[in-house]
C-alpha cells in the first residue's frame, strides 16, 4: 500500500492527540478513544488528500461528518452493544441514541481546522520529498 508509513504515523498522532484532548476536556479517557482518534485523523487526512480542490470550510464539514460517523459506530459498538458506557449524550439536544449530537458535530468541525492544517503540512512534505514522507 502506498504511503503506509505516513498513514500509520498519522493514525498514531491522532490517537495520541485525541487522548490528550479528551483528558483536558473531560479529565479522563478510555483506550478505545485513542483508536477512534487515530481513525478520525486518518480519515481527515485522506479527506484532505482527496478533496484538496475544496475550500477549507467544505473540508471541515466533510471531516466532521466522517468523525461523527466514527463516533456513532464506536458508540453503537462500545456503549450500546457492549454496555461500556464510555460516553452518553442522551441529555444533549437532537442526540441519536445518546451517541452523537449536533453540539459535538460542531466541536469536530472546529477541531478539523487544526487537523486539516497538520494534514496539509504532511502532504506538502510528501510532495517536496517526491512522493514519500519518511517518519
Amino acid at each position: 500500500m502506498k504511503h503506509t508509513k505516513e498513514y500509520v504515523a498519522v493514525f498514531a498522532v491522532g490517537a495520541a492527540l485525541y487522548s490528550l484532548i479528551e483528558i483536558l476536556w473531560r479529565g479522563h479517557t478510555h483506550w478505545t478513544m485513542a483508536a477512534a482518534g487515530g481513525v478520525c485523523l486518518l480519515l481527515v487526512h485522506r479527506c484532505n488528500e482527496r478533496h484538496a480542490d475544496l475550500g477549507l470550510l467544505s473540508r471541515c464539514s466533510l471531516s466532521s461528518f466522517y468523525i461523527t460517523g466514527v463516533e456513532f459506530a464506536a458508540g453503537w459498538l462500545l456503549n450500546v452493544r457492549l454496555h461500556m458506557m464510555i460516553w452518553d449524550y442522551s441529555g444533549k439536544y437532537l442526540n441519536v441514541m445518546g451517541q452523537i449530537c449536533p453540539e459535538y458535530w460542531a466541536y469536530w468541525y472546529l477541531l478539523s481546522i487544526p487537523a486539516l492544517m497538520l494534514s496539509t503540512v504532511i502532504l506538502a512534505i510528501r510532495k517536496a520529498k517526491g512522493g514519500e514522507v519518511d517518519f
